[in-house]
């Protein structure tokens, strides 16, 4: 039952990606200058922009750039990280340090950080956040793929898989793989609100998708300078970002806690 709202939450998310038009049924770049930072009524229920938009619309339509930023990045960390993982827990040991070293060494950096060195070099745009991002978040999951790999290619069954002379491929492919992957759907679940945060943050400091494009952290950036005359055009996206963290927060920790053995 705890988990019944974040659940909601984030199907009422799903589809404001998938079809957004059935959430609402208002255009997110028509402008009014008339209805001009209208705060909440009937017309506009999340209240209007400094153009006249419609926040609600602008909120809704903005999930699907912030969470599509989010998961490509997501799945992009993932997939990098479990192949550099697998390469160091694989590898002969000369090369495991140098890997290993790399993933502490770019783990000691805030992943924000990280990823605005990473613009800083590849340039702004929603592609390089994407990749920015995948970038930052890539050493949590490569050093989890590593120590995962460490235990699985000593346990008796991918021993006695060598012993039985299967292909090198054929052992990491069917015995060793599978069986690190375990903790890959938590953190992924976890890493996901992260990079939601991150694409906010970076799109807020205008690196992501521009106006007129509707994205949670674009929407904060413009709103910044209407605080004192219209706090709605703030609260709704800022109030998007916290629930979507913490909804797949409390979802990844649970899914932990399963993982784990947990049931409490």
């Amino acid at each position: 039952m705890r988990l019944l709202a974040p659940f909601a939450f984030l199907a009422v998310l799903a589809l404001a990606v998938a079809v957004p038009g059935l959430l609402t049924g208002v255009d997110p770049l028509a402008a009014d200058p008339l209805s001009a930072l209208a705060p909440p009524d009937g017309a506009h229920w999340f209240g209007s922009d400094h153009l006249g938009r419609d926040v609600l619309s602008r909120v809704v339509y903005g999930a699907r750039h912030s969470l599509s930023i989010g998961v490509t990045a997501t799945a992009l960390a993932v997939a990098a990280g479990v192949l550099l993982g697998l390469a160091a827990g694989l590898s002969p040991k000369w090369l495991d340090e140098a890997l290993a070293r790399s993933f502490d060494v770019l783990s000691t950096l805030p992943e924000l950080l990280l990823a605005l060195l990473v613009i800083a070099i590849t340039g702004p745009g929603t592609g390089n956040v994407i990749f920015a991002i995948a970038v930052a978040a890539l050493p949590n999951y490569a050093r989890v793929i590593r120590a995962q790999t460490f235990v699985v290619r000593h346990a008796g069954y991918v021993e006695q898989a060598v012993t039985f002379g299967r292909s090198r491929v054929a052992i990491v492919a069917g015995h060793v793989l599978p069986n690190v992957l375990g903790p890959i759907p938590v953190l992924a679940t976890i890493g996901l609100g992260q990079a939601v945060i991150a694409a906010s943050g970076l799109s807020f400091l205008g690196m992501g998708p521009q106006p007129p494009a509707a994205e949670w952290g674009a929407m904060l950036s413009e709103a910044r300078n209407y605080l004192r005359v219209a706090w709605w055009q703030a609260l709704f996206p800022g109030v998007a970002v916290t629930l979507t963290v913490v909804c797949l927060t409390v979802v990844g920790r649970r899914l932990q806690r399963r993982f784990e053995g947990r049931t409490s």
